[in-house]
C-alpha cells in the first residue's frame, strides 16, 4: 500500500483473537476546532477498542506482563479497584485467559457498566459513591491485604500500565506525525500521560509539551482525578508534566456534546474534558499539531442523560449520581 492508502485505512488488518485486535486505533483531525489555519487538532480515539475505552491497552498488558513474571496461573482471581473501564477491559481479558476477575467500583456509576462487566461474568464489590475512585482503591487493598489468593495488577502502581502507551499509544502517533506539539491527555491513574510523555519527550525533546486536564478539587469529573483529593497513583512523574490545566465536571459535559455535536464523534465525559484543554492550548500557538487522547466511547454513559438533553439543560444535571 502507499502511503496515502494507509493513511485512510479505516480498518483493517487480521488477527488471532480479539486481544490481539487492541490497539491502531484512528488519529482524526478536528478541523471545527483548529483556530488559526496552521493549528492541527488531532484526536486519538481509543473507543475504537474493542471494549471501546483506552483501558484495553492497559489491561492486556497488566495480565501479560504478569504472566511473563509467573505472578498468575489460570483459574486464579484478579482483583482491581475500577471505576469502570479498566475493569471491563479486564474482563474480557480474564474470560479469553481463564481467569476469575472481581472489581471494587464506586456503587453510583452508571448501570451500563454494571451490565457489561457482569456479561463479561465479572464479580462486583461496591464501595461507597462519594468516596469515588479512592474509595474504590482502599476497599481493594484491603481486600488484598486479607485474602493474599487474590493477585491484584493494581493500574496506579504497575509500570505496565504507562509501557503499554509507551510501546503502543505514542509509538502509534509518532508513526503517523512528525512532530507533536501539545499531547494533552486526563489526569486519572497517570498510566496514559507518562507512559506517551516519557516516549515523546526521548524522541522529540523538550519541543513537545504535557498538558494534563486535571479536574478542580472536589468535582467529580468521571474517569479524571484530583491530586489535592488526597491519592497521588505512584505511577505517577509530576515532572515529566509541563502543565495541569484544570476542567468542571460542567466543562466535560458541555465539550463532549460539542464533540458530538461539531465533529460526530461520541465519546466518553473525560474527553470532553480533555478537548477543552487541547482547544485552550490550541488557541495560543499560531501552528503546530495538537493531539488529544478520546478515552472511550459514550456508550457507558447513555443514561446520564447528556446526549440528548438540550445543551442549556444538561448543566444542572447532577453527576454524582451516575460518576
Amino acid at each position: 500500500m502507499t502511503p496515502a492508502e494507509l493513511r485512510n485505512r479505516p480498518c483493517g488488518g487480521r488477527y488471532e483473537d480479539i486481544v490481539s485486535a487492541i490497539g491502531n486505533t484512528p488519529l482524526v483531525e478536528l478541523k471545527r476546532f483548529s483556530p488559526k489555519p496552521g493549528v492541527r487538532i488531532w484526536a486519538k480515539l481509543e473507543s475504537f477498542n474493542p471494549t471501546g475505552s483506552v483501558k484495553d491497552r492497559v489491561a492486556r498488558a497488566l495480565i501479560e506482563s504478569a504472566e511473563e513474571q509467573g505472578l498468575i496461573r489460570p483459574g486464579q482471581t484478579i482483583l482491581e479497584p475500577t471505576s469502570g473501564n479498566t475493569g471491563i477491559s479486564l474482563a474480557m481479558i480474564c474470560s479469553r485467559k481463564g481467569y476469575k476477575l472481581k472489581v471494587v467500583m464506586p456503587d453510583n456509576v452508571t448501570p451500563e457498566r454494571t451490565q457489561l462487566l457482569k456479561m463479561y461474568g465479572a464479580d462486583i464489590v461496591y464501595s461507597p459513591g462519594n468516596l469515588g475512585s479512592n474509595g474504590a482503591v482502599a476497599k481493594a487493598l484491603e481486600m488484598a491485604e486479607e485474602d493474599p489468593s487474590y493477585y491484584m495488577p493494581y493500574q496506579y502502581g504497575n509500570m505496565a500500565n504507562p509501557d503499554a502507551h509507551y510501546n503502543g499509544t505514542a509509538k502509534e502517533i509518532l508513526e503517523e506525525l512528525d512532530q507533536v506539539d501539545p499531547f494533552a491527555a486526563g489526569l486519572g491513574t497517570g498510566g496514559t500521560l507518562m507512559g506517551n510523555a516519557r516516549r515523546f519527550k526521548e524522541e522529540l525533546g523538550d519541543t513537545v509539551k504535557i498538558v494534563a486536564a486535571e479536574p478542580m478539587q472536589g468535582e467529580p469529573v468521571q474517569g479524571l482525578r484530583s491530586l489535592d483529593d488526597g491519592f497521588i497513583p505512584p505511577i505517577i512523574d509530576l515532572s515529566l508534566l509541563d502543565r495541569k490545566i484544570f476542567v468542571t465536571n460542567h466543562d466535560a459535559i458541555v465539550w463532549t456534546r460539542r464533540l458530538l455535536d461539531e465533529e460526530g464523534i461520541f465519546a466518553g465525559v473525560s474527553s470532553g474534558a480533555i478537548l477543552k484543554i487541547a482547544v485552550r492550548v490550541a488557541e495560543e500557538m499560531d501552528e503546530g499539531n495538537v493531539v488529544f487522547i478520546v478515552c472511550d466511547d459514550g456508550w457507558k454513559y447513555q443514561s446520564s442523560g447528556i446526549y440528548t438533553l438540550p445543551v442549556d439543560e444538561i448543566e444542572n444535571l447532577d453527576a454524582t449520581v451516575w460518576w
